[in-house]
């Protein structure tokens, strides 16, 4: 991963999360201050637990559909890596106002705090939901569908705000469009969590998961620190190489291999066998398709290497045995 200066003061929200937490980590590894703003809503207070002691990492528990939150965040910040959002296709189908008002009037209200403190670089988490029922495969930045869900119209709207406030008020904005994130921290509890921890979870207490429809669907699934890479370099990337027309640009991120969920469930199944033998015994039992799910996913990354020199290090296959090796120490199976 590309060192970065240590000079800089960068605001992570939603950096109790999964992914905010593990960017906090590798900021203030690169000498980096870091402020994280969270409402702790979806994020954990354990994700930061080993960060709070460390002088150049500072908690700020606020909210972004709060504007003042916002500003006191992001006031006297570099660099704004926004990661905050209410995450799930099937959560924006049952609640979409909160939905909207966390992706969307909290996304507006963050990027013009960003504006009015002078920020640098806007850097924002995209979707993969944006490409809705455009069929081509791999997806292409330039060429999106009809959105399926409340969230992915949430997300190509943050899209648009930020192209729009970009041209307005002159910030440098950067979204990435993430493909099904994966690795240490995910959450594996509750009703929206994501495929890879409920799978580990359930394999560990020996329960019968349940796959969507017959298991064909494929994600381009993506391990966290290609993730960080990529957030580091939409950062850092200087500005005559990175925007051309205006000061905003969208990437995939993603590894760029399709993997369907037998696939992914008999990988991480062949990993915990190495910890537990009984696991073994475990089988998978299908279900009907879910609703707002696109059938297939598979991101071209050319456009992120050729404009930030993004290059993905970890496979899924490497990303697993990371993740199920860091699953079967850490998870608590009581919760």
């Amino acid at each position: 991963m590309t060192n970065t200066p240590a000079t800089h003061t960068i605001l992570v929200t939603g950096g109790a999360g999964f992914i905010g937490s593990n960017l906090c980590e590798y900021l203030l590894q690169q000498g980096h201050q870091v402020r994280c703003l969270d409402n702790f809503a979806t994020g954990h207070r354990h994700n930061i637990e080993s960060l709070l002691g460390n002088p150049k990492f500072t908690l700020i528990e606020g909210d972004i559909r709060h504007y003042d939150d916002c500003l006191n965040a992001a006031s006297g910040c570099d660099y704004v890596l926004h990661q905050a959002a209410l995450g799930s296709v099937p959560r924006s189908i049952k609640d979409p106002i909160t939905s909207t008002e966390v992706n969307v009037g909290g996304f507006v209200k963050m990027l013009f705090a960003a504006v009015e403190a002078g920020v640098k670089r806007f850097v924002y988490a995209a979707s993969s939901s944006t490409y809705g029922d455009h069929p081509d495969l791999p997806k292409v930045e330039e060429k999106i569908g009809n959105p399926l869900s409340p969230y992915a119209i949430t997300k190509f709207a943050d899209e648009l705000y930020a192209r729009n406030f970009s041209e307005i008020y002159g910030i440098e904005t950067v979204g990435l469009r993430y493909f099904n994130v994966f690795g240490r921290r995910q959450d594996p509890n509750g009703a929206y969590a994501a495929v890879i921890p409920k799978f580990v979870m359930q394999l560990m207490k020996y329960q019968d998961p349940v796959i969507n429809g017959n298991g064909e669907y494929s994600r381009d699934f993506t391990y966290i620190d290609n993730v960080i890479q990529a957030n580091v370099k939409a950062m850092t990337t200087d500005a005559k190489t990175l925007y051309h027309h205006t000061k905003h640009e969208v990437f995939n991120v993603a590894f760029g291999e399709r993997t369907n969920l037998n696939q992914l469930f008999d990988l991480i199944k062949s990993n915990l066998i190495h910890y537990d033998p009984a696991i073994a015994q475990v089988k998978v039992i299908h279900g009907p398709n879910r609703e707002g799910d696109i059938p297939h996913s598979l991101a071209s990354i050319e456009k992120a290497k050729n404009k930030i020199n993004y290059s993905p290090r970890f496979s899924v296959k490497q990303g697993l045995e990371i993740a199920c090796d860091w699953y079967y120490h850490n998870l608590n199976l009581e919760e």
